[in-house]
């Protein structure tokens, strides 16, 4: 069946097509098994809260009826403004808190564990023209307001606004700086509604969005570690298809894959704190999995060309409920821009226990950070994407080393793999930004990439960083292509694969080079967390072992009657073969035979012109003919601690004969993530 929804219908309509309802939730609470429900163009301010599932030959499909042209939307208008100063710059509004129900966005402090409360604010946000301004917690800075050098949108950071609590009149009042605009003449909202369209409870599977524009929503903090927030959301179950929609300016996250609430474990490290919060995380993954976290009840998600944007904490954040999901053809940019939240949880994509999860196509820039895989990123596969300016956006020049504690919550990066044991495989992308991939982990494979960044935080930054004690980090590790804790352990670091790359060293900024000369000088305690590493290359591996060098140690063992040594619990080994180092970029000392150029008259640049992307280059002036033979499941053998092939989901095993572009590659492929020489091509995002 059929039901349409129209915001300019009468009240009273039925959802037929000659009689639509007025509000999509008339249709959320009806809407069956292999109904769909259209929505016509307009403005819809309200919580859809999905009451029905579908099956997985009937789904329950929502779309816009005109692409992009249903809005949903977790704002209300503010019209009553008046002037608060002579100049006309400052204003203020009153708002009964009748307005908000029991959820009222300004009472409510953004709160969660890995939240680095540098600044207080509310959940709520004040909107010019769909454009959140920047809160701050004094009324003088509203008057009087700073650029902010946090920001990467300087010149808008000075338009500011400031709420307080009138208790005895019951209403919220704001003060905000227009910078001379009469905020009645211009489309100024508030957020209300702390969802846009996800449902109250669990279980709502086979849901489809398509189509419809999402946007301001006063949504909470998303840690792994609690109910996982998101202007829209599966809310723990499985099979939804999130497809074609803008999704953005959400206070917090965008879209949410994540974890169902556990009320004895919510925000637990935050509130009981006598626990570390990598123990409550561990503690609530083993309660999920004896309270139906499972391939057949969970995940198994599609999020597909979408166009998401201009969010406070990640454009798509999950834990544990994303698993065996697509993430693929999305556009994610300007994440945590206004750097006004800091935390552990930040990134274009925050996904914890991404198992099975396929990331491709995707284009990410200007986050910062792109693509975080934290905690068992096991059978994850990143694929064809196209990442870069993840890092500082502000003008570097402006900067000295000095500011970036507080001018950012961290340097960022385009990929970052934080304790998981693998098999992690990261093939055919292009990772331009200046630092590619951040490796506190073991069990990657990198294949056929290009990579213009350094690889950093390698041999480091998995243990909790207790100052006299040693604080491993232990994670589990899951049956193979399941859910199922098959055991935990901390990490040797290593067991790492490098085929079939390009690495190229590009100019490093003074500031970065500044701010790894000062990491370096301070000593073994300063990198425990990030070696800030912007060389290019393999060479942070030069004393892990190959695996000849590893077996070794292994020698004569007999079991308990061995001599004593440091066989498990040494690096792991690693391997690299068939790939080009350009520019200066540096090879692992162990690789045998590695193409190094100096390059000169190297180019590589990537520009924006009207929204189309172009890279140009000369690298293959300097790529020999052929690489290290074509790859396979075969040759990258298995992650050390799981046992895991690095193959499909499905468990068939995967061959590196398509490159970035989807083209097939020869028998003897050349370096890099495309199948042919190329001198630039063009990316244009479809939103």
């Amino acid at each position: 069946m059929k039901y349409y929804v129209s915001i300019n219908a009468p009240l009273g309509g039925d959802g037929s097509e000659q009689k639509p309802f007025q509000h999509i939730q008339q249709a959320a609470d009806i809407a069956a098994p292999g109904d769909e429900v259209l929505v016509l163009p307009g403005i819809y301010r309200e919580y859809v809260n999905p009451k029905n599932a579908g099956t997985p030959k009937q789904r329950i499909t929502y779309r816009s009826v005109e692409p992009l042209k249903a809005v949903i939307t977790g704002a209300e208008p503010l019209k009553t403004w008046q002037k608060a100063d002579e100049a006309g710059k400052v204003w203020t509004a009153r708002v009964p808190n009748s307005l908000f129900g029991d959820y009222n966005p300004y009472k409510t402090l953004v709160f969660g564990d890995w939240f680095i409360a540098l600044m207080i604010a509310h959940t709520g946000d004040v909107y010019l023209n769909h454009k959140s301004m920047y809160e701050v917690t004094d009324k003088a800075k509203v008057f009087e307001p700073e650029v902010s050098k946090a920001s990467w949108d300087r010149e808008f950071s000075v338009y500011t606004w400031y709420c307080e609590q009138d208790d005895q009149a019951d209403e919220t009042v704001f003060f905000a700086n227009f910078q001379g605009l009469n905020p009645n003449e211009q489309d100024v909202e508030i957020a209300v509604r702390q969802d846009c369209f996800l449902p109250e409870k669990e279980g709502v599977g086979y849901i489809t969005l398509s189509g419809f524009t999402v946007r301001e929503a006063a949504t909470q903090w998303a840690p792994p570690t609690a109910y996982q927030d998101g202007m829209i959301g599966p809310h723990w179950s499985k099979g939804w298809i999130i497809e074609d929609c803008e999704v953005y300016e959400s206070k917090c996250s965008g879209i949410s894959l994540g974890k169902y609430l556990q009320p004895n474990n919510d925000n637990k490290w935050s509130k009981w704190k006598y626990k570390d919060g990598t123990q409550t995380e561990r503690d609530c993954i083993c309660q999920a999995s004896y309270e139906g976290w499972d391939k057949e009840h969970i995940g198994s998600h599609i999020v597909r060309r979408c166009h998401i944007h201009d969010c406070g904490q990640t454009g798509i954040v999950g834990h544990l409920g994303g698993v065996f999901s697509i993430i693929e053809d999305n556009h994610i940019h300007h994440i945590n821009n206004k750097q006004n939240l800091a935390g552990a949880e930040i990134g274009g994509i925050k996904m914890h226990a991404a198992i099975d999860v396929i990331f491709r196509r995707n284009h990410i820039h200007h986050c910062t950070r792109g693509l975080w895989l934290d905690w068992q990123a096991q059978g994850t596969r990143v694929t064809r994407n196209l990442f870069h300016h993840n890092t500082l956006a502000v003008d570097l020049d402006s900067l000295a080393p000095e500011d970036v504690s507080v001018a950012a919550q961290g340097i960022g990066e385009d990929i970052f793999v934080e304790v998981s044991h693998g098999p992690t495989l990261i093939d055919n992308n292009l990772l331009l930004s200046p630092r590619s991939v951040k490796l506190a982990t073991q069990g990657i494979a990198m294949v056929h990439n290009l990579v213009a960044g350094g690889l950093t935080a390698v041999g480091t930054g998995t243990d909790n960083g207790a100052p006299d004690k040693p604080s491993p980090r232990y994670t589990p590790y899951h049956a193979v292509h399941g859910t199922q804790i098959a055991g935990f352990m901390s990490f040797l670091h290593g067991d790492d694969r490098f085929y079939n790359n390009i690495f190229v060293q590009m100019p490093i900024h003074p500031l970065f080079a500044a701010l790894q000369a000062g990491k370096e000088a301070a000593g073994p305690e300063a990198l425990a967390w990030d070696t800030m590493n912007f060389k290019v290359g393999t060479d942070p591996f030069d004393e892990y072992p190959t695996f000849e060098e590893w077996d070794k140690m292994f020698e004569g063992y007999c079991g308990m009657g061995s001599a004593r040594s440091n066989r498990y619990y040494s690096h792991l080994p690693v391997w690299a073969e068939g790939n080009v180092y350009l520019g200066g970029a540096r090879a692992w000392a162990k690789e045998k035979d590695p193409a190094v150029d100096a390059a000169e008259g190297l180019e590589l640049s990537l520009n924006e012109e009207n929204g189309e992307w172009t890279l140009t280059t000369n690298l293959y002036d300097y790529v020999p003919a052929a690489a290290a033979g074509m790859i396979n499941t075969d040759r990258l053998g298995m992650a050390f601690e799981p046992e895991e092939m690095y193959e499909n989901p499905d468990g068939s095993p995967i061959t590196f004969d398509t490159d970035f572009f989807g083209e097939t590659r020869d028998d003897a492929p050349i370096a890099g993530p495309f199948a042919e020489e190329i001198e630039s091509f063009v990316w244009k995002d479809e939103d």
